[in-house]
């Protein structure tokens, strides 16, 4: 690695320039389409989870078929108002599919921790809620 002078407004700085320049390009240009492309995988996988094919998805959405297919590539940025209209004809909240495209995210970046509650603390939970509510209703009597 060597450096190189770098003029920024009239002010000279050294910069390292080398193989680890190449290798920062390489990871800055992977993760530029990242997001759009996780938020394409997720919602390809609800559609093929629910058995629909692109074009009665972009029919229901109102969408045309080869911008759906674009978007679920993570070939197009879609608008807010476009990908609510997408959830809508999915049938799923816009919430749980950002949830789902974070959890992706989160994971490729080494930073996932489940946000999910264990089945068997679920399970105590749901008995004390039942348990209480029983409770509650006997003694209203």
């Amino acid at each position: 690695m060597t450096k190189q002078p770098v003029s920024v407004n009239g002010v000279v700085r050294w910069k390292d320039v080398g193989v680890a320049d190449e290798a920062h390009a390489e990871t800055h240009e992977m993760k530029v389409g990242v997001l759009r492309q996780e938020i394409g995988e997720v919602l390809r996988n609800v559609r093929q989870r629910q058995g629909r094919t692109l074009r009665e998805v972009s029919h229901s959405a109102r969408v045309s078929l080869g911008y759906l297919s674009e978007v679920e590539r993570g070939q197009k940025e879609a608008s807010s108002e476009l990908l609510a209209s997408i959830c809508t004809a999915l049938d799923i909240p816009m919430s749980q599919m950002l949830r789902e495209v974070a959890d992706r995210l989160a994971y490729a970046e080494g930073n996932f921790i489940p946000d999910t509650v264990p089945s068997e603390m679920t399970e105590e939970f749901t008995r004390e809620v039942r348990q209480l509510r029983g409770g509650s209703a006997a003694s209203a009597r």
